[in-house]
């Protein structure tokens, strides 16, 4: 049984928009989905058709958050920066975050969203983010300083607090990663700190997924992740969500996580000794 004080309170009107518009855009992600595994005998029809349905599901996602929220900024995957009349607030906005998994007909991607605020003239700060993946219809959600929770999906059961691994023994470790594809640098490095990881723990995985990566570290399904050259909506709410989970959030070269894209998160115990696995 959950105790109360493990449910996620009354749902705070800018997360109800929020996700609002990731369920509103997943019904067209889950329908396209489902045409994917007939496109494959072109080798040129499902590349061009998940693009379209992440375009798709971006306008969706764009179209009710500037509803409900007129003037607001934003920073999307495929549309760029829109600068609107407040420039204190901007969504952050990655439609279908596991494109390869999508387009190759595998269950294991998600729409992410995240909000910056400006307070008092300080620079932006998150302060708000979803994680949702509409094949299991789990919803990890937070706001900074409300902690993070995950909706109990297909399972039933309401929200629940994220509560994250606290292994201490790097062995005993399972941490997930991603491997940079065709065309991105640091393939050397990567199979570097691959192996540095992998002979010292119990597994690496690698599912595709930036945001669910993040996720699902926040939820203690993997005991840590670590991935380089990231964009700001890959990793924005997750980022946010691990950190009212309580983890250690840092970035692997320094500065500012969204603009380095170089992000490596873990429990207390385990973060000094998987960065030194990593040479940071």
């Amino acid at each position: 049984m959950i105790d109360q004080t493990d449910r996620a309170g009354h749902l705070s009107p800018i997360m109800r928009v929020m996700q609002n518009a990731a369920r509103k855009a997943s019904r067209n992600l889950l329908r396209d989905f489902g045409e994917v595994e007939h496109l494959q005998v072109s080798r040129k029809g499902p590349a061009d058709f998940v693009s379209k349905a992440d375009k798709r599901a971006e306008q969706v996602i764009h179209e009710n958050l500037n509803r409900d929220r007129p003037g607001y900024s934003y920073l999307m995957e495929e549309a760029g920066e829109i600068v609107g009349s407040d420039k204190t607030h901007r969504f952050i906005i990655d439609p279908l975050d596991g494109t390869t998994n999508f387009l190759h007909g595998i269950p294991h991607f998600a729409i992410s969203i995240a909000l910056e605020r400006e307070i008092d003239g300080n620079p932006r700060e998150l302060v708000a983010g979803v994680i949702y993946n509409p094949i299991t219809d789990e919803m990890f959600f937070a706001e900074k300083g409300k902690g993070a929770f995950v909706n109990d999906g297909t399972r039933g059961g309401g929200d629940r607090r994220l509560k994250p691994s606290r292994r201490d023994v790097f062995q005993d470790g399972l941490f997930a990663t991603g491997i940079p594809f065709l065309g991105r640098p640091g393939h050397a490095k990567f199979l570097k700190e691959l192996h540095q990881v992998m002979g010292a723990c119990s597994g690496v995985r690698r599912l595709g997924s930036a945001a669910l990566d993040l996720a699902w570290t926040a939820a203690g399904r993997y005991d840590g992740f670590w991935e380089r050259g990231l964009a700001a909506w890959d990793i924005a709410a997750g980022v946010l969500i691990c950190q009212e989970a309580g983890l250690s959030v840092e970035s692997l070269s320094g500065g500012d996580i969204l603009e380095s894209g170089d992000v490596i998160v873990t429990n207390d115990a385990l973060m000094e000794p998987l960065k030194q696995r990593l040479s940071v």
